[in-house]
């Protein structure tokens, strides 16, 4: 059951709108919204970050370059609740023959580990960026239980015995031109050729045949190649990949030689650590919709939003039913968030993508709540779980 309580008036998307309250601190809703393109029903999880039976945390498939349902996701972390989270490279027909990685777009954190940083902006997926914004952006919720809005920058290096090159990325599905990039076992089995293809200004250029791949185990190179690689990466071991100039400096490095690669994510104007962190973008700032946020532009839209400081979360999710598929426009996103009583809100991936799921009383399991417009429900790149403990 939703945390540990029933959820009431959690009627189906397609009922009459209704309200429920949970003791415990999550509260889901559910109610019809006017929009430039017609009425829209909303779906809105708000959760008490300050009860201490509750926590939010990433959904993941399990692999940063995987795709789960939410609702499959949500069901194998024990969460009672959640929404899809950020966009993600989820088709490769610009690049034949390359597989869709399935990764996201910008940096990811889970239960307070860094699984990958962001994408060149030129790479990404979705809709444009509203001024001012980047692939960097993210949403999180601190060690401190509050959540905020920030920046998080990867920075690292790779030291070797001729010196060290700088190293610009973590388990990306696209690496800047001319740069080294890092991969884990966080990454998954997929093909790592992605990273190569594409350009600092055209996610559609072809895909690089200057790359190079090392591998890195003990603090020494045990393997090299010519070619992105694919498979499991074992633990404990790290897989740098460069292309164009970033290639020609790994080419330098032989078997056996010392190497030892350093890299984090820099949080910008916050010194408190992130709990979480998922990537999307901004729409609203202190009360206030960021300006030139479009509002031409109507889709089914998923958002996250804040109140009280940061101790109260806000989670959207338009119905995708064809009675509301019309949606609304990041500009009227912003506004209803604010109308909800958010302080600041972030944009989620929407489309196919929006999910919203939670465990009704007496279940085992969760179900979606609105009616994706995907059926059956899209498999993405990860999202918010909402935890409950007793």
């Amino acid at each position: 059951m939703l945390a540990g309580a029933a959820l009431t008036g959690a009627a189906p998307a397609g009922a009459v709108p209704g309200a429920g309250r949970i003791p415990s601190g999550i509260t889901y809703r559910q109610f019809d919204v006017p929009a430039a393109r017609g009425t829209v029903r909303a779906h809105v999880l708000t959760v008490d970050l300050t009860d201490p039976h509750v926590r939010v945390d990433l959904l993941t498939p399990g692999a940063v370059a995987a795709r789960a349902r939410v609702s499959a996701m949500a069901d194998a972390a024990g969460a009672v609740a959640g929404v899809n989270g950020d966009f993600f490279d989820i088709t490769e027909t610009q690049h034949p023959g390359v597989e869709a990685t399935g990764a996201s777009v910008g940096p990811a954190i889970a239960h307070g580990r860094v699984l990958k940083s962001a994408v060149p902006t030129a790479q990404r997926f979705g809709p444009s960026l509203p001024p001012g914004t980047a692939t960097t952006d993210v949403f999180g919720v601190g060690v401190d239980r509050r959540a905020r809005l920030g920046r998080l920058v990867f920075t690292g290096t790779v030291r070797t015995p001729a010196g060290s090159l700088p190293l610009r990325g973590l388990n990306q599905y696209a690496l800047a031109q001319d740069t080294v990039g890092a991969y884990t076992a966080a990454w998954g089995s997929v093909s790592r050729r992605r990273a190569t293809c594409g350009s600092d200004t055209d996610r559609a250029a072809g895909c690089s045949t200057d790359t190079f791949e090392v591998r890195v185990r003990d603090g020494k190179v045990v393997g090299t190649s010519r070619v992105p690689g694919s498979g499991p990466i074992a633990a404990g071991t790290t897989v740098l990949l460069g292309r164009e100039a970033g290639a020609d400096r790994l080419r330098r490095l032989v078997r056996g030689e010392p190497v030892t690669v350093r890299g984090r994510l820099l949080a910008s104007g916050a010194r408190t650590p992130y709990r979480f962190a998922v990537g999307g973008y901004p729409v609203l700032r202190a009360g206030e919709p960021l300006p030139g946020l479009d509002d031409n532009v109507s889709a089914v839209r998923t958002a996250v939003g804040y109140a009280s400081g940061g101790r109260r979360l806000l989670l959207l999710a338009l119905d995708g039913a064809t009675a509301y598929r019309k949606g609304m426009t990041i500009a009227e996103v912003a506004s209803e968030m604010r109308t909800l009583g958010a302080t600041d809100a972030f944009s989620l991936d929407g489309g196919g993508s929006t999910t919203m799921a939670a465990r009704t009383a007496g279940a085992k399991t969760v179900r979606v709540l609105n009616h994706p417009t995907d059926s059956p429900e899209r498999a993405v790149a990860n999202g918010i779980g909402v935890f409950w403990k007793p």
